[in-house]
């Protein structure tokens, strides 16, 4: 034996030796006990994690019937199971890639001897003699564990350290799973090329079938690409991958898994691949008009806590709410209503279906096509969830109207319908020649003077509503409207800096509060229609069915508790309230002309400068609000026919948002065929107010004897005219705000003649005698309780 002979067998007795050695005490002497403790740590966390099988996999978004609307993925992979991967697949990788894979233990010391002489006498790290299952740990390092780039480098470094860690985690791997299990854990992990990974999605993207129907050229060619799926890609190099494959088919004649003839006819055969790779899309902006509902159902669950991450990776599948046939039916009405190309303004809708324990959205669409490119009008703002536009107008006289059914005021109570009318103490501005201090608004039409609240609801006057939220209060008619479902207006900042719209309103005391001037969210808009229509109870919108994982365990969300908003008597009083809007209100001419014929609660709403329309119609089956605003840089008026921005409004809810409604509504089984109910007729908290309000528009001493004579206890007091007959009864009212009953003194307050208001700045001019005497004499009569 020569000496170099001698010296290379000694040399390989050591290196096995320290292998050995190495492989029992990985970390490597010299380390510290702690950097050994974290270091052993760390590689049987990974370990479990490896022998656990999981890999990050497309999580799956489909519709209520299970159709997918989206996929989302960090890696395009489908794991699957060992049966579901044919042998030729496992025989091919083994053949081309460890041949001795069946006989080792994780690592093949041989072959690892071999390579590491040839590195210590090339001077440098020139071979890796890897098995499949130092592969696994390796590919397992980087394309899971690793989550930034410094961990990744580290998963690939070229260094003795990182390999006789690997060798020694490959080892461990090799004493807990079959050697089955480890093939098949591979090949559903390792790169295939132009976004596959794993085998599942390697066949799906170059044969366009799964990996169970592979047939051995496939196989081969494959497991062949491994080596280097960017340079081996049969679309860029069909030469270099044919070649490659054919040198698996040998590999595997020499492993004996194929004989010589059966290799030679299928080296004949073409690779066969699909006219180009069949990826998946990626995200919701592959989703369509289904983007905004699957954008939000995404947000929705990062609110859960299921973050967008674990989406990437965790290979869920979320079945979300939305219906595909009501889906259809709103994004083809609110895009035939507002041209989705019309510059600067849109329309938004979501569908919620009504329950007193759920609150299942059905649909969510935008006028606009859902999409990146500006300069086609696409748009992914999620325009029909977040807080936009110019307010819903009088769609807010809802809430002023359940805050006055809450304090005592009927259906059938009569209010006053001035042209004109002046508040203060509510802000100010408004109509034009508004004095200082006060807060003017004046009707849009003619009306008479006095109508019910039903028809007040219903041919929408605005001054009965500013004198109702005068009445009952500010706070009162927001803090309602959050309950029912405005729940952004109780945020901070959604005003300003410091508050929210809510506490800025109150703070104000802002009458125009009930002709709803203010930015809305549409889906929580939409949500109040659903609140009334399951008597009275709050529940949170949810765009989700449910979420499984991805070995099909369902996931919990944390979704708050359904609230009793409103008493069930107020919802029924005030949805009988709405009823009459479509049949003979402002929404009459939409509802005759779509031949509408079920009964609805709904109300109409425009903002004084026409800068957007709303229309929010429900019943038991059925809950919607649709909305056009300007969604551009600029506002304007916006027109009807078509809906376009122009320079003095023409909108009004009653137009398109109404119509939109409708054309929807009628596509929608659950909305033709439900109901609104009745009320309770023992729910009559108005009934004092009818008989108090009856003596409205009475002579002062007349109306003081009626309502004595019915047990009221009654005081007067003098109030500007405002043009109204003097000693004229204006209105009736309890002392205290609160609903009106024998126990509460009722106070009417009577006109004292004038037309108009003194100037602040003239100082208030001396009442004439006989006014001082009337007044001495009502003083009197209130002290001694005549």
């Amino acid at each position: 034996m020569s000496v170099a002979t001698s010296l290379k067998n000694l040399l390989l007795a050591m290196l096995a030796a320290t292998l050995v050695l190495t492989l029992a005490l990985v970390p490597f002497a010299g380390a510290s006990a702690v950097a050994i403790s974290r270091t052993s740590e760390t590689m049987q966390s990974n370990l479990a994690d490896m022998t656990d099988g999981s890999a990050p996999g497309v999580s799956t978004i489909t519709d209520t019937d299970g159709n997918p609307i989206a996929w989302i993925y960090a890696q395009r992979r489908y794991p699957v199971k060992a049966d579901q991967i044919p042998q030729s697949a496992k025989d091919a990788i083994v053949a081309i890639e460890d041949r001795r894979f069946y006989e080792h233990d994780g690592v093949d010391l041989q072959g690892t001897a071999r390579a590491m002489l040839t590195n210590i006498v090339s001077g440098g790290i020139a071979q890796g003699a890897s098995t499949l299952d130092q592969q696994y740990v390796k590919n397992y390092l980087l394309l899971v564990s690793a989550d930034d780039p410094e961990s990744q480098a580290a998963a690939v470094e070229t260094s003795i350290p990182r390999k006789l860690r690997e060798m020694r985690m490959a080892s461990d791997l090799d004493k807990i799973l079959s050697k089955d299990e480890i093939v098949t854990r591979y090949l559903n992990l390792v790169p295939f090329g132009n976004g596959a990974f794993g085998i599942e999605a390697a066949a799906r993207t170059y044969f366009g079938k799964s990996a169970a129907e592979l047939t051995v050229p496939q196989s081969a060619m494959l497991a062949g690409m491994v080596q280097s799926s960017s340079a081996l890609n049969p679309y860029t190099n069909p030469e270099g991958v044919t070649q490659r494959r054919n040198t698996v088919l040998d590999a595997m004649v020499d492993a004996g898994y194929l004989d010589q003839d059966q290799a030679q006819e299928f080296k004949a055969e073409e690779l066969g691949v699909l006219p180009e790779p069949q990826g998946l899309p990626n995200g919701c902006i592959s989703a369509g008009d289904r983007g905004f509902f699957c954008d939000y159902a995404l947000t929705y669950l990062e609110q859960k806590g299921l973050s967008k991450e674990q989406l990437l990776k965790g290979g869920y599948t979320i079945r979300t709410t939305l219906e595909p046939h009501i889906q259809d039916a709103a994004h083809q009405a609110v895009s035939q209503n507002v041209s989705p190309t019309q510059p600067g303004i849109a329309e938004v809708t979501n569908v919620i279906e009504p329950g007193s324990d759920s609150r299942k959205i059905r649909a969510m669409a935008s006028s606009r096509n859902y999409g990146l490119n500006p300069d086609n009008a696409e748009t992914v703002l999620p325009q029909p969830t977040s807080m936009v536009g110019n307010g819903a107008g009088s769609v807010f006289k809802v809430f002023t109207a359940a805050a006055a059914l809450e304090k005592g005021i009927g259906l059938d109570t009569m209010l006053n319908v001035p042209p004109r009318y002046e508040a203060t103490g509510m802000g100010s501005g408004g109509a034009q020649n508004c004095p200082a201090n006060t807060y003017c608004v004046e009707n849009s039409g003619s009306y008479k003077s006095r109508m019910t609240l039903t028809d007040a609801l219903a041919q929408s006057p605005n001054t009965p509503f500013v004198q109702m939220i005068q009445q009952v209060g500010v706070p009162a008619v927001v803090d309602l409207s959050v309950k029912l479902g405005l729940r952004s207006y109780a945020n901070p900042g959604t005003w300003d800096a410091d508050y929210s719209i809510a506490d800025y309103m109150k703070k104000a005391n802002l009458g125009s509060y009930t002709l709803g001037p203010t930015a809305v969210n549409p889906l929580e808009l939409s949500n109040v229609g659903a609140t009334l229509a399951s008597g009275g109870k709050w529940c949170e919108p949810n765009p989700i069915e449910s979420v499984t994982d991805a070995s099909g365990q369902e996931v919990a969300l944390d979704r708050p508790q359904c609230e009793q908003a409103v008493s069930e008597d107020v919802a029924q009083a005030l949805t009988a309230g709405l009823s009459k809007d479509y049949s003979t209100g402002t929404a009459k001419e939409a509802a005759q002309a779509a031949g509408w014929k079920t009964p609805i609660a709904s109300k109409t709403g425009t903002t004084e400068s026409h800068q957007s329309a709303a229309f929010l119609g429900y019943n038991s089956g059925f809950a919607a609000a649709t909305y056009i605003y300007n969604d551009g840089t600029s506002t304007a008026p916006l027109c009807t026919g078509p809906a376009r921005q122009c320079s003095s409004g023409t909108m009004f809810g009653g137009m398109e948002p109404a119509r939109t409604w409708f054309a929807m509504a009628q596509q929608v089984p659950a909305a033709v065929n439900g109901g609104i109910g009745g009320h309770n007729p023992s729910f009559n908290l108005g009934a004092n107010q009818n008989s108090i309000n009856a003596v409205v528009g009475m002579s002062e001493a007349d109306a003081t004897r009626t309502l004595q004579e019915q047990g009221f206890r009654v005081t007067t007091r003098m109030v500007f005219g405002n043009g109204t007959p003097r000693g004229t009864v204006m209105n009736a009212a309890s002392a205290d705000g609160g609903p009106l009953t024998r126990d509460n003194p009722v106070v009417l307050e009577v006109s004292d003649g004038r037309s108009r208001r003194p100037d602040p700045n003239l100082g208030q001019p001396v009442p004439d005698i006989q006014t001082q005497i009337d007044q001495l004499t009502r003083d009197l009569r209130n002290t001694l309780g005549f």
